[in-house]
């Protein structure tokens, strides 16, 4: 199963940006380079700028199949270049692509909103899942793969995630059905099995991610297993938008009741500054930025001559937490061997 931080997934790209930097690249260069600044004579607009991506990719396909830098490069070898290529891009598109949208950042906190709620009551039984499929060490993976999804500006480093987490799925169901001689059903299993990753996962601008996903990553990508494993989480998403009793195997006034209870407890939980356990993935991020300026740190305001002996001390604490913390960062990225965003700059001015 490739990770989307594994060393698998980062050759191409280094290898595309290695390649952009020699002066027989200066021609792709410039095509490339003119293709990003044309983004900013437009407004963002989700699906006009997907189209301009996908044509632009496939035009960029045939200039580098014919490409000095390339001469003699196996099928697989230009495949790699437009990996790479694609990431650049759209790494550099980013902010002006991905969930720039009043609509779908309703969307994404009206989701975020629901699963919240859902989170508080709905069982594997819920879904129709059978106790023989439960597996709580294989479900926790699950959920730790889709949470990574925010954590990538690529396309394809997004998807990756998604198949990650689904192929910890499916490789559940194959051992359970090697092992107790089941037959599969397909989706009638995986689909179930997915909705409950989601909602205990509750990732981070879901509806954001797959439409990034859908209109950025490379037509010709999205196909086959990929397809499958997109579709299915997209359907995920759509079942969650729409849930019900009836969708939950409950009756009507269970579900009113059990959603009236999450509710009044997330409203608790917000109100209650102390904790922010239970609270859905937008309403942690907003108590997390109010800390920021806050209590943990409770000397941002404060005029140095105000200070007593004992806030000094406290802020010397502090200092000494920040600096031993620093110290640990330098240490980890050193150990890093290259910096991708150094890679980007260097590129653009080389």
């Amino acid at each position: 199963m490739e990770s989307p931080t594994s060393a698998a997934s980062r050759p191409d790209f280094f290898d595309f940006l290695d390649r952009m930097r020699r002066p027989a690249a200066a021609d792709l260069f410039r095509s490339i380079k003119s293709f990003l600044v044309s983004f900013s004579f437009n407004e963002p607009n989700a699906e006009e700028d997907g189209s301009k991506v996908q044509a632009f990719l496939t035009e960029m396909e045939d200039a580098i199949r014919d490409h000095p830098l390339w001469a003699n490069a196996t099928n697989q070898e230009i495949d790699h270049a437009l990996e790479g290529l694609e990431k650049y891009i759209m790494t550099k598109l980013f902010d002006r692509t991905f969930g720039t949208s009043s609509v779908d950042a309703i969307t994404d906190m009206e989701i975020s909103e629901k699963i919240g709620l859902l989170q508080q009551f709905v069982k594997p039984h819920h879904l129709d899942i059978p106790k023989v499929l439960h597996n709580e060490a294989s479900w926790l993976l699950a959920v730790k793969e889709l949470q990574k999804i925010n954590s990538f500006k690529a396309p394809r480093e997004k998807l990756l995630c998604i198949m990650s987490c689904c192929q910890v799925i499916n490789n559940l169901l194959l051992n359970i059905s090697m092992s107790s001689d089941r037959t599969l059903s397909g989706a009638d299993e995986f689909l179930p099995i997915l909705i409950y990753i989601t909602i205990k996962a509750n990732p981070p601008q879901l509806h954001s991610n797959l439409k990034f996903v859908q209109l950025f990553r490379r037509e010709t990508k999205l196909i086959s297993e990929v397809e499958y494993y997109l579709t299915n989480l997209i359907s995920a998403k759509m079942f969650i938008i729409d849930v019900n009793a009836r969708s939950l195997s409950m009756e009507e006034s269970e579900f009113q009741k059990h959603m009236e209870s999450a509710r009044l407890a997330t409203q608790i939980s917000v109100a209650n500054p102390s904790s922010s356990q239970g609270l859905p993935t937008y309403a942690r991020a907003h108590k997390e930025e109010t800390d920021l300026a806050g209590s943990r740190f409770p000397f941002m305001d404060s005029e140095t001559e105000s200070l007593n002996p004992e806030e000094v001390k406290q802020l010397h604490d502090l200092y000494r937490q920040v600096v031993t913390r620093y110290t640990l960062l330098s240490k980890a990225l050193r150990k890093l061997s290259i910096d991708e965003d150094q890679l980007l700059s260097s590129v653009d001015d080389s």
